[in-house]
Formats: structure tokens, C-alpha cells, sequence
């Protein structure tokens, strides 16, 4: 084992690895997000039960994410990486394989339990090995791939699925996910395991963090299209959360080894990062959720047509990184943070003049004001939130703040997807209000659309004329509550912006990583 504090190309090598098995364990979010029509149809799924390929992913893998903290402690950085690469590397195997979605949705637990150890992992690394001087090549790396992976996934999935099948969405992690632990086991050798911390090991703290978080995780997931707690479902489940919470806490608080360390919140940087971060995972997944569904829903796009326009925003993230990285060696890097909400704001307002005619070319300077905005903001809020804590610290608190990250797409989800329910049944309202026999315009484009249903030979012209009529409607009202979500999220990143000043700059640290 090196001594504690060199930065060896052993270490940059491992380092590197870790990254390619956080991209992937990110990616596989979002990489079946556009297929889920192909894998519902080759497993014979229900639409609300081909939505649980995703949900059972999320739900084991925040649950992981805090814990890893602990783990990497006991097991060493070495064991627990390596040893989620490979059971990520088998589950991702095992979802090629399923043939009802009852063994998919087991499978993507365990795919993203295993797979979530891996993500904290690579934040505690970057803050402990690597110099503070290496600090603006490092940290846009681990920016750039926490935030494209879960961007692209829709496009990599997009072309996946449609160029073979849908279960390349899954092989595609077993190649390199075998070289991943290979490496990992071979050049890891950040730290030592902890064993008899096992002995202290709270048990009562894991049960409590399990009911809380996956529970937690469920009901942002089903409640807004299940009513929220009129569902018995949705209602026992944040029964459970609740009862969850509360002994999570006690525990965390009262035991001597508990599960997840909150000492890091004394940190004043930390504590407002984990706002940021939790904003910016509404930001990330929020946006990566709408643009998909107004593509599908409005403009009738197929899972590759999606991809290929989203892809805008990844490469725009990919440009702006090394850009990031050097100016975050150059200027305040709350500064940096203003800039990039302020960006992501402008990005979201100018989707608040969104038509259903909307297309790649109006969609594409949103795209990549938000793909730059994002870099600019994740960059400097890992250096701020980790890099002042000492390194002592940096696994149970990079667990946290990545949950954080997790945990804000979930809600932002949850309030997306209600505030679209329930604007677009008031939009909906609203506009069939005016339509009516007195409305002269409705009148005459009725009359329009019957006749030219009569033209092409429609027995029941004018039955189909309402129809289609209805459906302008409807879409005209999902537009509408498109634009109610977006000046929402404007008005957030807006706000988020003027508390970057809260944060203090972190001071220069010496040459040894995390000194």
C-alpha cells in the first residue's frame, strides 16, 4: 500500500476505473427510460408494471448509497468496489435474462443496491488521493460523469434497443463491468478494512434506513398518479416510511457506530451543498424526465428520436467540462454557482414559450444552456461541499451527499409529475370551457374537420370530428401544464442562485490529498 497521501499512477489508474463503474451504475438509471415500450411488450407488462424496471432500481440503490459510508469502512474502498462491479456486472447479466417482470424488477434491485456502493465510492477518492492542485482536472471529471450518464442514458438506451433488442440495454454492462472489479481489485489501495467494526455494527440503524428510504422512494414514485394517500397501497407505505424515519434517526443518534455519520453536517459548506445538490438532482432528472415525455406525448417521437435529441445536452456537458474544471482554479467558485442556476433558470424560462409544435431546433438552446449550466454547477458544489471536510469524514459524507443528489430527482419527480396531473386536468377545463356552439372559431374549425373527415370517406364524420377536436384540446392543456412546471422550475434555480453566497470558499489545501 502506498503511503497515505501520494498520488501514484497506480492510484490514477484505479481512480479511473472507479469512474467508468460509477458511469455506469448512473447510467442504468435512465438507460431503459425510452425503451420501456420494448421491454413491455417482450415481457408481456402491464404500463404501470413495466414502470417497477425503473422504480426497483432507484429504490435499492438509495438505500445503498448512505450505507456505503459504513461498508467502505469495515470492508476497505478495495472490497466494497470491487465487490460491487461484480455483483452489479452478474445482476446486470441476470436482467438480460428475465422473462417476466416479476424477475426483472428482482433483478434491478439487486442491480442497483449493488451498484449504488459504487457511486460515494468514486467522491470520498477524488477528496482523499488526489492533491488539492489536481482538484480542477478531477472534479469535472466526476462532475461531468454524475451528470451525463443519467443525460445520455435515454440515447445510449435510444440506439440499444432499437439497432438489437432491449436486453443489450443490459449486456452492455458485462464487458466492462468484468474489467472494472478486475482493476479495481488489483490496483485499489486507497485504505485498510476496518473489521471489528463489524462487532459495533447497527443493525437496528440498517432496518430503520431500509423502511425509511425505500418506503420513502415508493411513494414518491406511485403517489402522483395514484392520488397520493387515497391509494391503500401509497398509504401503508408512508406508514412504514414514517415508522422507518423515526427509528433510522434514534439510531443514528444514539448509537456508537450509526449507519450513517451526520457528523458532517457541522460543516457549514456541507450542509448548503446538499441543498444544491438535492436542487440540482431536480434540475438533472427533472429535466430528463420532460423533455422524453413531451417528445413522446406531443410531438409522437420514438425511443431513438428522443435520444438523438437529447443528446444535445450531453454534448454540451462534455464541452463545457474542462472549461469548468480551469475556471474553477481562477474564480470564486460561488460565483460559478450563480452563473450556472442563474443559466439553468434561463434554460427553463425560455421553455416557458414552448408550442406543440416544438421541435429539435427550438428545443436545442435550452438544451445546451442547461447541459453548460449543469457543469458549471456540479463542478464547483463538489469542491465546496467536500472539499473542506477533513478526510476522516469523506465516505459517510460523500454517501450523503450524492442520497442528497437522489433523493431531490425523486421529489422533483414526484411534484413534476403531480403538478402536470393536476394543471392539465385544469387546463383541460378550462379550454373546454371555450369551446363551445356560441364560439364562432370552434364552431367553423368543427365544421372544417367534419368535412374533411366526410372527403376520405368516415362513416361518422362528425363523432370523429369531436374526437379529434377532443384531442387537440387535450394536447393544448399538456402544453400548458408543461409551461406551469418549467416557470416553477425557473423560478427555483432563480432563487438557488442568490444562496450561493452562504457558502464560504474553501480554503487551499496542501499538496496530499485530503491535506
Amino acid at each position: 500500500m502506498a503511503p497515505e497521501g501520494s498520488l501514484t499512477p497506480r492510484r490514477i489508474f484505479a481512480f479511473l476505473a472507479m469512474v467508468f463503474g460509477m458511469f455506469m451504475a448512473i447510467l442504468d438509471i435512465q438507460i431503459v427510460s425510452a425503451s420501456l415500450a420494448e421491454i413491455q411488450a417482450g415481457l408481456s407488462a402491464s404500463s404501470d408494471e413495466v414502470a417497477w424496471v425503473q422504480t426497483a432500481y432507484l429504490i435499492a440503490e438509495v438505500i445503498m448509497i448512505p450505507l456505503s459510508g459504513i461498508l467502505g469502512r469495515i470492508l476497505s474502498t478495495r472490497v466494497l468496489f470491487a465487490g460491487s462491479a461484480l455483483g452489479f456486472t452478474a445482476a446486470s447479466f441476470l436482467c438480460s435474462t428475465a422473462t417476466s417482470i416479476d424477475q426483472m424488477m428482482i433483478y434491478r434491485a439487486l442491480q442497483g443496491f449493488i451498484g449504488g456502493g459504487m457511486i460515494p465510492s468514486v467522491f470520498a477518492a477524488a477528496f482523499t488521493i488526489f492533491p488539492r492542485s489536481k482538484q480542477p482536472i478531477v472534479s469535472p471529471m466526476i462532475g461531468l460523469v454524475a451528470t451525463l450518464a443519467p443525460t445520455i442514458g435515454p440515447t445510449i438506451g435510444g440506439y440499444l434497443s432499437n439497432a438489437f433488442s432491449w436486453h443489450w440495454l443490459f449486456l452492455v454492462n458485462v464487458p466492462p463491468g468484468i474489467l472494472v472489479a478486475l482493476a479495481a481489485w488489483n490496483l485499489i489501495d486507497f485504505d485498510k478494512p476496518e473489521p471489528e467494526l463489524m462487532k459495533r455494527f447497527d443493525w437496528w440503524g440498517l432496518l430503520g434506513l431500509a423502511t425509511f428510504l425505500g418506503p420513502l422512494e415508493y411513494v414518491l414514485e406511485e403517489g402522483p398518479g395514484h392520488d397520493w394517500l387515497s391509494d391503500d397501497a401509497v398509504f401503508y407505505m408512508a406508514i412504514l416510511c414514517v415508522s422507518g424515519c423515526v427509528l433510522f434517526f434514534w439510531r443514528a443518534f444514539r448509537a456508537s457506530l450509526p449507519v450513517v455519520d451526520f457528523s458532517a453536517f457541522r460543516n457549514v459548506n456541507f450542509a448548503v451543498g446538499c441543498v444544491f445538490s438535492f436542487v440540482l438532482g431536480i434540475g438533472l432528472y427533472g429535466l430528463t424526465y420532460l423533455y422524453p415525455v413531451y417528445l413522446a406525448s406531443i410531438r409522437g417521437y420514438d425511443s431513438l428520436m428522443i435520444g438523438e435529441t437529447m443528446f444535445v445536452s450531453g454534448l454540451a456537458m462534455f464541452c463545457t467540462a474542462p472549461v469548468s474544471g480551469m475556471l474553477s482554479s481562477k474564480i470564486d467558485p460561488r460565483i460559478m454557482l450563480v452563473i450556472g442556476f442563474l443559466g439553468f433558470g434561463t434554460s427553463t424560462w425560455m421553455l416557458t414559450s414552448m408550442t406543440d409544435q416544438w421541435d429539435f431546433w427550438e428545443l436545442l438552446v435550452p438544451q445546451i444552456l442547461r447541459g453548460m449550466s449543469l457543469m458549471l454547477c456540479m463542478v464547483p458544489i463538489n469542491n465546496l461541499a467536500l472539499g473542506t471536510l477533513e478526510p476522516a469524514r469523506l465516505k459517510g459524507a460523500s454517501g450523503l451527499y450524492n442520497l442528497m443528489r437522489n433523493f431531490g430527482g425523486a421529489v422533483g419527480l414526484a411534484l413534476i409529475n403531480t403538478t402536470l396531473t393536476q394543471r392539465g386536468t385544469l387546463h383541460y377545463e378550462r379550454l373546454a370551457d371555450q369551446i363551445n356552439w356560441a364560439s364562432a372559431q370552434a364552431t367553423a374549425q368543427l365544421s372544417a374537420m367534419q368535412q374533411a373527415l366526410t372527403l376520405r370517406g368516415i362513416a361518422d364524420a362528425r363523432a370523429g370530428a369531436l374526437q379529434q377536436m377532443a384531442g387537440i384540446v387535450h394536447k393544448q392543456a399538456t402544453v400548458l401544464s408543461f409551461i406551469d412546471v418549467f416557470q416553477l422550475l425557473t423560478a427555483l434555480f432563480v432563487t438557488l442562485s442568490l444562496l450561493a453566497m452562504a457558502m464560504r470558499k474553501p480554503a487551499a489545501r496542501g499538496a496530499g490529498g485530503g491535506h
